[in-house]
């Protein structure tokens, strides 16, 4: 162990200088990447569709490849997933990463190089530990086990050397063996398919071990928490893992969690770091200290292009490159990679919190919000308003969704709510309040939809008994992995799901 961690204190030291180097000079970096990528991939047949070998400047890769979605790329993926090579990118590719995206429920598979795992996935967690251990010389991280709750892994029957899983599943079975030493539990029980069980072997397999860091989804790591609880009769988690330290997250907004996993791990000195780890590539990493931004990673093997929220949806939109975007403003994440995803439109938005060197925070989906009376609430504003009611309530959430309420008979439409609560506010009506102000004051278009309830009227709130929302993962095959609840959506499609789960289970209290 001493030895090893030798060698990445070693690591550890070059690596922060060529982070250092790409945050000094981030759009030569970027313009560097963008020169490999199509020189890359210039001999596949993406690459002479749109006559790669000619491309000389990054205004005619705009001019000649569209923005791209899943369903533009889908007819090429569904070839490559039956063994074709040489279709989106040189190297062979045969292994794919089931999205487990909320956008829709259909599936998607997301091809994975060897590049991408090496340059992009394998590199991001071996920068998570860097820039941690950076800001903490004294850690012990690396003297315990990496407790890794993932997702599942199955073959494809469309072609025998072709393999498909959640995207944590792929990583865990490609990882180098330096990785799988720390990493804990087994492969047996990591990749195993059913999540119910794979909670139970989980937590007796990792109760005796001296985990000293976290990784996964909040909502899944919570239920794993609770039952190694349960089995133990421990009061927390510091009981069973003494020298746990680091929890390092990603997929959705923590600020919902934060409470529930303080009193899980009562430690002062407990560090949470967020990640962007998408199926599509390790986008941030939290840099410093404080919460709620992540450093865009630029040499990742990723060119990243930014479309301003305004031009979503025209017929040819103009995408800004790193030094044109602005401050606070949200963009649609774009992204061209070395898996040969090109000009990918992944579904997510960001925004800039700063621009030397370039910061990010995650604000929603681009098909997750409510705008159907032109308020145009986002995922990050209903989390915020969210924290705030439960900050000045005392309230604890667990899960919530939202979606429209439509006009009808005269009356003003409205926004509906399904909050399933770990710890009841004091007051409910207040807490119906305070989340409305909260969104008033942070969205000036939500605030002049609700002025004397023209457009919008007070939120309808409904108390979801505790586990609703697992049932409901649960019937949809969305237990585990990267799967999360839907925060928000222009329809009723799960918000009447939901209620007719919960409809005969409890008398459903309104605001």
């Amino acid at each position: 162990m001493t030895v090893l961690n030798s060698v990445f204190n070693w690591l550890m030291k070059k690596r922060i200088h060529q982070i250092e180097l790409f945050k000094k000079y981030p759009n030569e970096v970027q313009e560097e990447w963008f020169e490999k990528l199509i020189s890359a991939a210039e001999h596949t047949e993406w690459g002479k569709k749109y006559h790669y070998k000619s491309i000389e400047h990054l205004h005619q890769f705009k001019e000649r490849v569209p923005i791209q979605t899943y369903d533009t790329l889908k007819p090429y993926i569904e070839r490559m997933l039956k063994g074709e090579q040489q279709i989106l990118w040189p190297s062979e590719i045969k292994w794919f990463a089931k999205s487990s995206g909320t956008t829709n429920d259909r599936s998607k598979f997301i091809p994975v190089s060897e590049e991408s795992l090496e340059e992009c996935h394998f590199k991001g967690g071996k920068d998570v530990f860097t820039l941690y251990c950076n800001h903490h010389p004294d850690s012990r991280v690396s003297t315990g086990k990496i407790l890794t709750l993932g997702g599942s892994h199955q073959i494809s029957q469309m072609n025998a050397d072709t393999f498909f899983g959640d995207l944590s599943a792929v990583i865990m079975k490609n990882l180098p063996l330096w990785a799988e030493f720390y990493r804990i539990p087994k492969l047996d029980i990591a990749l195993i398919e059913n999540f119910e069980e794979k909670i139970e072997k989980m937590a007796r397999a990792t109760i005796g071990a001296n985990v000293t860091g976290i990784s996964g989804v909040p909502t899944w790591n919570i239920i794993l928490f609770k039952r190694i609880l349960e089995i133990t009769g421990k009061k927390n988690l510091l009981e069973v893992w003494p020298n746990l330290e680091l929890y390092f997250h990603g997929a959705v907004n923590f600020t919902p969690y934060f409470e529930q996993f303080r009193q899980l791990i009562p430690k002062e000195n407990m560090f949470y770091m967020e990640t962007y780890n998408a199926t599509e590539g390790f986008f941030g990493i939290q840099d410093l200290e404080e919460h709620g931004e992540m450093l865009l990673m630029l040499d990742y093997g990723i060119f990243y292009e930014f479309l301003p929220m305004e031009h979503l949806g025209e017929e040819h939109p103009v995408t800004l490159t790193l030094d044109e975007v602005e401050l606070h403003k949200n963009y649609a994440l774009i992204i061209s990679t070395n898996s040969g995803l090109w000009r990918y439109m992944i579904g997510d938005t960001v925004r800039f919190t700063s621009l030397a060197p370039y910061r990010i925070q995650i604000t929603g989906r681009t098909k997750h919000y409510i705008n159907a009376f032109g308020e145009e609430v986002i995922v990050d504003n209903a989390d915020r308003a969210i924290d705030e009611a439960c900050r000045q309530t005392g309230a604890v959430i667990s899960e919530y969704t939202a979606g429209p309420i439509y006009f009808s008979d005269n009356k003003s439409g409205g926004h509906e709510w399904i909050i399933e609560f770990e710890r009841q506010p004091a007051e409910f009506e207040r807490f119906v309040d305070l989340l409305d102000q909260t969104l008033r004051k942070l969205n000036s278009d939500y605030d002049a939809k609700r002025f004397k309830d023209l457009a919008l009227h007070r939120p309808l709130i409904h108390k979801a008994p505790q586990g609703t929302f697992l049932k409901w993962m649960k019937l949809r095959g969305k237990l585990g992995g990267q799967h999360k609840v839907p925060r928000l959506a222009n329809n009723r499609e799960y918000l009447e799901s939901i209620l007719e789960q919960i409809g005969d289970e409890v008398q459903l209290r309104r605001a």
